[in-house]
């Protein structure tokens, strides 16, 4: 109806961010939702005597560093894609549906191979990270976690909480939510508003998604059964950045 001259309440751009926006939230939510962004805390907590309060306050803490190193590493791949967009012009939306679609393969290909997705570990944990890491090591009852953690000094009653707390801390900020810097990548057309909206959109799925889990753990009777979760987390993963890819496709065609 441009003839009446109506003016619809939103634009079509405005769409486009908001179901980026909405992808994005489901990538940080499900990332925070891996144990190894919650599970620790719980169990540290309850080794240690924490209070509910304590212990959410301790995962919000350690989140919002993981969001913040994530952010920072995203403001660097926003200003590099502005770059890009200048130069590619309508190329570029082409560019960064491809490196979504390759992303979705590598994880996919970590699920049909068994490998799963790499975590960070505890400090002092006698298990390294290593270059493969499988995900048939989930497949026992308990969750790793309780084994990792039981010789370290975040449960350890002769060290004190600080320890606990720092090294529970730097275990999270250290280990950026990579699976949430490709999303930085698509919202890179929209500018710096774009890439505001989706930093809040990430400490929102992170964080949020982070203190949720742990305060149903926490005051649930049983432990949430995460192992198998935590066998499928790649090729969840895969899924999404394939819909992310047929996203940036539409929006290409859209313009």
């Amino acid at each position: 109806m441009v003839g009446l001259g109506v003016q619809l309440p939103f634009t079509m751009n405005d769409t486009a961010l908001a179901t980026i926006a909405f992808s994005g939230f489901a990538v940080a939510f499900l990332h925070a939702a891996i144990p190894t962004h919650w599970l620790p805390f719980v169990l540290v907590g309850r080794a240690r005597g924490w209070t509910t309060a304590r212990t959410l306050l301790m995962v919000a803490a350690a989140g919002l560093g993981h969001v913040g190193l994530t952010s920072l590493l995203g403001l660097g791949i926003a200003w590099f894609g502005f770059q890009l967009d200048e130069s590619l012009g309508h190329a570029f939306p082409l560019l960064t549906a491809g490196l979504l679609f390759a992303i979705g393969l590598y994880y996919a290909w970590r699920q049909c191979s068994g490998r799963g997705v790499c975590h960070h570990h505890p400090p002092g944990s006698a298990h390294a990270p290593s270059a493969e890491c499988s995900s048939h090591e989930h497949d026992h009852e308990h969750t790793h976690w309780d084994e990792e953690l039981k010789d370290t000094p975040l449960v350890k009653p002769d060290r004190g909480d600080w320890a606990a707390v720092s090294g529970l801390f730097l275990m999270l900020t250290l280990s950026p939510c990579e699976g949430f810097l490709p999303i930085y990548l698509s919202g890179v057309q929209f500018g710096w508003r774009g890439f505001v909206v989706l930093s809040l959109i990430l400490g929102v799925g992170a964080v949020g998604g982070m203190t949720l889990l742990t305060w149903l753990t926490l005051v649930g009777s049983k432990r949430f059964r995460v192992e198998r979760f935590e066998r499928y987390e790649a090729g969840l993963l895969a899924g999404l950045f394939t819909v992310l890819g047929i996203i940036a496709l539409t929006l290409q065609h859209s313009h």
